[in-house]
C-alpha cells in the first residue's frame, strides 16, 4: 500500500490543476460563443485589436460589419469581436458644470492665458531626422 501512495499523489497533483484549467477554458469559450451569437445591429463593440465601433450588419455566418466612423463600414470576422461596450452617454451633470455662471469671468481669463501660451508654442514637437546617406564615409 505504501508503494502505491506516492505515485497516486503525484498523479493527483498533476491531474487536478490540468482538469481545473480545462474547465476554465471551456467556460471562457462558452462565454465568447454566447457573445458572438448575441451580437445585433446597433451594439457597440471592441475588437481584439482595440478598435471601437457599432455593429451594422450580422447577416454573415462568420463575418460581421462594423461601422467605425459615420459612413465607414468595415467587415470583420465574428471572432475578432472581443467584447460589448456601453456607449458613452453625456450626463446632465456634465452639461450643468459647463454653464456655471459664478466661475465665468475666471474661466475666461484662464482660457485667454491658455490661448496666448498655445499661440507661442510650436504646433508640433516632432523632429524630422535628416536623410541617411548610404555609401558615403
Amino acid at each position: 500500500m505504501q508503494q502505491l501512495l506516492l505515485p497516486l499523489l503525484l498523479v493527483l497533483v498533476l491531474a487536478v490543476p490540468l482538469v481545473m484549467s480545462t474547465r476554465k477554458q471551456k467556460k471562457q469559450q462558452a462565454a465568447q460563443q454566447d457573445l458572438q451569437n448575441s451580437l445585433a445591429p446597433g451594439d457597440r463593440v471592441m475588437t481584439t485589436s482595440g478598435l471601437y465601433g457599432t455593429v451594422a450588419d450580422t447577416s454573415g455566418d462568420t463575418t460581421i460589419d462594423i461601422e467605425i466612423a459615420p459612413g465607414v463600414v468595415t467587415t470583420w470576422l465574428r471572432l475578432a469581436v472581443r467584447e460589448k461596450v456601453e456607449p458613452v452617454v453625456e450626463t446632465d451633470e456634465d452639461a450643468t458644470d459647463d454653464v456655471d455662471t459664478a466661475d465665468a469671468p475666471a474661466a475666461e481669463s484662464i482660457t485667454e492665458s491658455d490661448a496666448a501660451a498655445k499661440a507661442e508654442e510650436p504646433q508640433t514637437t516632432a523632429q524630422v531626422a535628416p536623410p541617411l546617406e548610404h555609401g558615403k564615409k
